[in-house]
């Protein structure tokens, strides 16, 4: 798939928000400023979620409650080594009605289920964006 704007690239980020059903682990796949924030929005959208989405760059961990489920959003880019972020990661993970969403997981890829659906989002030299989805029902 091809975004063209930012709002074509929530618009995706909608679509699949609105099929997915948790318990779910995304992984987000992409540069700096490719778009996963911009996807991540789109996929709250999609779930229903009227929160106010922003970067958990600075803070590791975001929570969004909905009436039927949680989205939590990890960004692991300034973490080596992830610590203590394991536990609340794995109680994320092993919670049936959160949603997680991984930025740059790495280093937590061996407590990350098998098979779990990834995105990779690659900027274009026109300023689109290529999206490609790996085990997304």
């Amino acid at each position: 798939m091809i975004a063209k704007t930012e709002s074509e690239l929530i618009k995706i980020g909608e679509q699949i928000g609105a099929k997915l059903i948790p318990p779910v682990v995304l992984e987000l796949v992409g540069d700096v400023g490719a778009g996963k924030t911009t996807l991540t929005k789109g996929i709250a959208r999609g779930l229903k979620l009227d929160d106010e989405i922003t970067s958990p760059s600075f803070t590791i961990s975001k929570r969004y409650q909905g009436d039927n489920l949680t989205l939590v959003h990890y960004d692991f880019y300034r973490l080596e080594d992830p610590g203590l972020m394991c536990e609340d990661l794995e109680e994320s993970l092993n919670d049936e009605s959160t949603i997680t969403i991984i930025e740059w997981g790495n280093s937590i890829e061996n407590l990350l289920p098998e098979n779990h659906p990834k995105i990779t989002i690659k900027l274009q030299d026109d300023g689109s964006r290529e999206i490609q989805t790996e085990n997304l029902k």
